[in-house]
């Protein structure tokens, strides 16, 4: 990547048609709402007021993030609050000029407190088909196991997802990192994959590079979220290179889980460098500072980037996508088009 000495414009980046690929949903519930919608369904919050809150988010590793993401996610109980959540995303996605997004849920993060699937993805669906009508943004879902439960729980949660695969671009794999390697769930992805279901997984944030290896021949992944750490392997960076695995990349949540002490310290410079196929994403916006346009701003001034850099990391999203030829072909177009004007 070419650095340049006069950074692109903050105006340029928000402007600029986008994609995202790494987004829990779940994570973009702001403290304001996690109160309104806490006093709505009578659960009593640990903190006691938003800045409380607030306060609770210097996070250490990611761990502690998922303490209080887990917390925070009790308040969702039922379809109009996964409507609310994602429609109010979705209004900040279009101002940021997002136009298509692959966004993740955690199935199990709320049918294990006894909340039904259905109520998740309706009020989910109901928000994102009003974004496509209204605000020009199209959505697609990408349901996540959770890796710190096991492996019949994981087959347990696609096999009630059943009746909504369709739906679906593609299954996950996130949550706590470390411990939990990718192995763990070669049979729930093998599933997946038999169901004709893309797979994506989180490896190489926290946990190793081997983890990185793992996600692509044990689950078959053909998307890796984060895999930052992948530069300490020669060999797992020759492949990811070589297979062209696109990476979402989230350089904000990064540095506010420790990942990188700054985000001068980060390492996507070097990424794309190295010839990897690297994407701007924003993971837990509301946790960690910042959604996407925030994320495209922040990486331009902590490395001094121009317009050609900054636009080569957009189109990679677009490349990434699980979207068909013509739509890409449009996504691009729109893309060239705000570039050249």
């Amino acid at each position: 990547m070419v650095r340049m000495d006069a950074p692109v414009s903050e105006a340029f980046l928000r402007g600029m048609p986008k994609v995202e690929l790494h987004l829990h949903i779940e994570g973009t519930l702001e403290p304001e709402s996690m109160f309104v919608l806490a006093e709505r369904n009578r659960i009593r919050l640990p903190w006691p007021d938003v800045e409380a809150l607030r306060a609770a988010y210097a996070f250490s590793d990611l761990q502690s993030f998922l303490d209080v993401y887990y917390r925070g996610a009790d308040v969702l109980r039922t379809a109009e609050d996964f409507y609310e959540l994602a429609w109010a995303w979705c209004r900040r996605a279009a101002a940021d000029h997002t136009r298509h997004a692959e966004v993740f849920f955690d199935p199990q993060t709320h049918t294990g407190r006894g909340i039904a699937l259905a109520a998740v993805i309706d009020g989910l669906e109901a928000a994102f088909h009003r974004a496509e009508r209204e605000l020009g943004l199209h959505v697609a879902m990408i349901p996540c196991f959770v890796r710190h439960l096991d492996e019949a729980a994981a087959l347990a949660t696609l096999e009630a997802a059943r009746p909504w695969w369709d739906r679906f671009v593609a299954f996950g794999l996130d949550s706590a990192e470390l411990g939990n390697p990718p192995e763990k769930f070669a049979a729930a992805f093998a599933a997946v994959r038999a169901a004709g279901l893309r797979v994506v997984a989180h490896a190489g944030e926290e946990g190793p590079p081997a983890y990185i290896l793992g996600a692509l021949d044990r689950l078959g992944a053909v998307r890796i979220d984060h895999g930052v750490r992948c530069l300490e392997d020669e060999a797992v960076v020759a492949r990811l290179v070589r297979e062209q695995i696109p990476l979402t990349v989230c350089p904000l949540s990064n540095v506010r889980l420790r990942v990188f002490h700054r985000i001068e310290d980060h390492n996507l410079c070097e990424l794309v460098a190295r010839g990897l196929c690297v994407t701007i994403n924003s993971d837990d916006p509301a946790y960690f500072g910042g959604y996407l346009g925030d994320n495209y701003v922040a990486v331009a001034r902590a490395f001094n980037l121009g317009r050609p850099a900054m636009v080569r990391l957009a189109h990679n999203a677009i490349s990434a996508a699980f979207v068909d030829d013509a739509y890409r072909a449009s996504l691009r177009a729109e893309l060239d088009a705000y570039v050249g004007s």
